[in-house]
């Protein structure tokens, strides 16, 4: 059946006013992105000197650290999704879950028992939607993370890989740690990733010297166990630190595309409705110029009868 032209302009109007909304929200987007780009920049020296730093100790000091011991028989993994708190963001909270899942299930088939814990709610809903555990989340800061945040999950994470099974601490022990993200490449790509953060690998700048080569002398001062007991942790909360920086920027950038995407389609539909508008309103003006001379055809041919 046919809608009015009355009914045509109602939904105009509420098109336009969701066109609004939309591109305000992309507007919003936008400007939240550079800065988001700014601070993972920021963030990059710091975290750049302190993988120098850890991979000196790791390189030549010759010392075990808890944090980099891979386990003889690894059977249960934690493992860290990074999702948005809110919606409007395109497939970016399903595409980090997607990879999430892929990784959960590559672990049960190595035998391991997974442990899982959410950054953002998204992800919490999605796994208490479906009645999987979540042992903790943390929600609230997904498009502006601070590294109080990061040092918090960090320490979480940390206290669960060095925890035992006889241990008092309300802490789940696991034997390895992995965080499951967005990297954000540009405006256009953000890549969902899945990285084993412990036991630690340090990669940049451990390459091993060529044979004959003058290695440095180090000097560790108050010991190389406890630096590596000081820098480990600091340089996993980093990582975590990176990881948030990288997901708040892609999750902007899947914003600002999803939005931009939803106001052209707005447009589209408010010149479809405006063009149907038109021709409804065409139509009934043709209808009632046919019924008025219709009518006047009728009332002459009347008066020729009764002539």
């Amino acid at each position: 059946m046919a809608l009015s032209v009355r009914e045509y302009r109602a939904r105009i109007k509420s098109t336009e006013s969701m066109k609004k909304i939309t591109r305000a929200m992309e507007l919003i987007a936008a400007s939240r992105i550079i800065k988001a780009q700014q601070r993972a920049q920021a963030a990059a020296p710091y975290a750049r000197e302190l993988t120098r730093a850890v991979s000196a100790v790791a390189t030549f000091s010759n010392v075990d650290h808890a944090l980099t011991t891979e386990p003889e028989d690894p059977k249960k993994a934690a493992v860290l999704v990074v999702t948005s708190d809110r919606g409007l963001a395109g497939a970016y909270s399903s595409s980090v879950i997607k990879e999430a899942e892929r990784l959960v299930e590559k672990l049960k088939g190595e035998g391991k028992d997974v442990d899982l814990y959410a950054s953002g709610r998204k992800a919490e809903a999605y796994f208490k939607f479906r009645q999987r555990a979540v042992v903790q989340a943390w929600t609230g800061f997904s498009d502006q993370p601070t590294y109080d945040v990061a040092a918090e999950i960090g320490a979480t994470l940390i206290e669960a890989f060095l925890a035992d099974e006889d241990d008092d601490s309300d802490a789940r022990p696991v034997d390895e740690v992995h965080v499951v993200y967005t990297r954000f490449r540009s405006m256009l790509s953000q890549e969902p990733t899945a990285v084993r953060l412990l036991p630690l690998e340090v990669v940049e700048g451990t390459e091993p010297p060529d044979e004959g080569d003058l290695l440095p002398l180090y000097e560790f001062e108050p010991s190389p166990s406890e630096v590596l007991d000081s820098l480990l942790p600091r340089y996993v909360q980093s990582r975590i630190f990176f990881a948030l920086l990288q997901a708040a920027a892609s999750e902007l950038a899947a914003r600002q595309k999803a939005m931009k995407s939803a106001t052209d389609n707005a447009d589209e539909l408010i010149k479809k409705y405006t063009r149907i508008a038109n021709q409804a309103r065409q139509a009934g003006i043709t209808q009632e110029i046919s019924e008025i001379v219709g009518g006047v055809n009728a009332l002459a041919d009347a008066n020729a009868g009764s002539e």
